[in-house]
């Protein structure tokens, strides 16, 4: 690493966890790190609908990461006790809190602005911390399990 490449984004991950995948990408690794994401939710006591959403809400993540991040992103998939979680993390401008802050279903027809809204409504849980670094999202699925 180099003075002139930014840091790489903090993550804090508890100790007591089963990392599953955790792996740079570029728009060229999208697809096959979407199959690798399915294969591990799957595993992990995802399936049917909720493994569908998990999964095009990880999409909407690495596809924002590579659209608005530089090119490309890292991204971090684990087990915590009773949920599968993803982080997927860049070095783009940051997301402006308005941005942020705007919980409502983008207008029909709208072209772009999906991806975080998608990503929200697909999973369980999601936490987004930005800034001029780089933006880290992290969404949570209730694994299937735990939801009896």
């Amino acid at each position: 690493m180099t003075n002139a490449e930014p840091p790489a984004p903090r993550t804090v991950v508890p100790i007591n966890t089963s990392l599953l995948i955790a792996v740079a990408f570029e728009q060229a690794q999208v697809t096959e790190l979407r199959h690798s994401v399915t294969s591990c939710a799957h595993a992990s006591g995802l399936d049917g609908q909720r493994l569908d959403d998990f999964v095009l809400a990880v999409n909407e993540l690495i596809t924002n990461a590579v659209r608005h991040g530089g090119g490309r992103g890292w991204l971090r998939l684990w087990l915590w006790p009773e949920r599968l979680v993803c982080e997927v993390a860049d070095h783009g401008r940051g997301i402006s809190t308005l941005r942020l802050d705007d919980r409502s279903r983008p207008a029909a027809g709208t072209v772009g602005g999906w991806g975080l809204w998608l990503a929200r409504e697909l999973s369980d849980a999601m936490e987004v911390e930005t800034g001029a670094a780089g933006t880290v999202v992290r969404i949570s699925a209730v694994l299937a399990a735990r939801l009896d």
